[in-house]
């Protein structure tokens, strides 16, 4: 079982100090979407609960990782290692992160990020990739100030209603 990490958070009002990371489950889900949809506008439900049951299915390759701040749950990770794709030697994807506003300057987002990280390169890879919305600025701001940068891939599209 992953040892749980804990982080001193800037100590708000009534808030605990200790942010606490850990494996999600199937109990954080229902928070896992409120959290979502209160980030993108879209609640997903079967989304999440797919990703959920991947990362319980193998739980060496996926990782969905949850903080929590007492019993609230204040941020979330998902990360799956994938090789291969396009020529490219296995590495770690981070698909998903989300920071609730209200913790968004508690080192929430860089505790998950770096947890995921570590789990990453326990499983032996080197790399870490993602991919945003070239609009999404404070997405941008967080994985620039995480230390990634533009990779060797261009992602390409064509709408399909053409």
């Amino acid at each position: 079982m992953p040892q749980k990490k804990a982080v001193s958070a800037p100590k708000a009002v009534g808030a605990p100090a200790e942010i606490v990371i850990d494996s999600a489950n199937s109990t954080d889900l229902k928070l896992i979407v409120r959290l979502d949809a209160l980030t993108t506008g879209n609640a997903k439900p079967k989304y999440w609960k797919h990703l959920l049951e991947g990362s319980r299915a193998h739980p060496d390759q996926q990782f969905f990782l949850v903080a929590r701040n007492g019993t609230s749950l204040t941020g979330f990770i998902v990360g799956e290692i994938r090789a291969w794709e396009f020529g490219s030697p296995p590495c770690g994807w981070v698909f998903a992160i989300a920071v609730d506003p209200d913790h968004r300057l508690g080192a929430v987002g860089s505790r998950l990020f770096d947890t995921v990280c570590q789990r990453f390169r326990k499983a032996g890879v080197t790399k870490v990739r993602t991919m945003i919305a070239r609009d999404s600025q404070l997405i941008m701001s967080f994985f620039r100030s995480q230390g990634m940068m533009a990779g060797p891939f261009i992602e390409l599209e064509k709408d399909l209603d053409e």
